[in-house]
């Protein structure tokens, strides 16, 4: 299945890159020395919080649309989208 979610991306205060936080992903968050990294690690960060909600048999909540969201000057959004393979049970 493909998921995508908004993350927003925020430069941090010292200049050493940048922060990531999901606005629909309860307390997921990433950061990364450049703004590339911070993509892929808040992609890797999404990952696991979907995979563990999975798990758990919580349900995923929806997505913010980007239009709806307000974006601080110097802030960038950027839809994450991940892939999750779900296999069949092997219990």
């Amino acid at each position: 299945m493909t998921f995508v979610y908004p993350a927003i991306f925020t430069p941090k205060e010292d200049g050493s890159g940048y922060t990531a936080e999901f606005l629909d992903l309860e307390d997921c968050r990433a950061e990364g020395p450049d703004l590339e990294d911070a993509v892929e690690n808040a992609r890797e960060a999404a990952y696991n919080w979907i995979c563990v909600e999975l798990e758990e048999g919580g349900e995923l909540p929806p997505q913010t649309h980007q239009e709806d969201v307000e974006v601080l000057p110097g802030s960038i959004i950027k839809q994450i989208m991940v892939r999750v393979k779900l296999l069949p049970d092997n219990d």
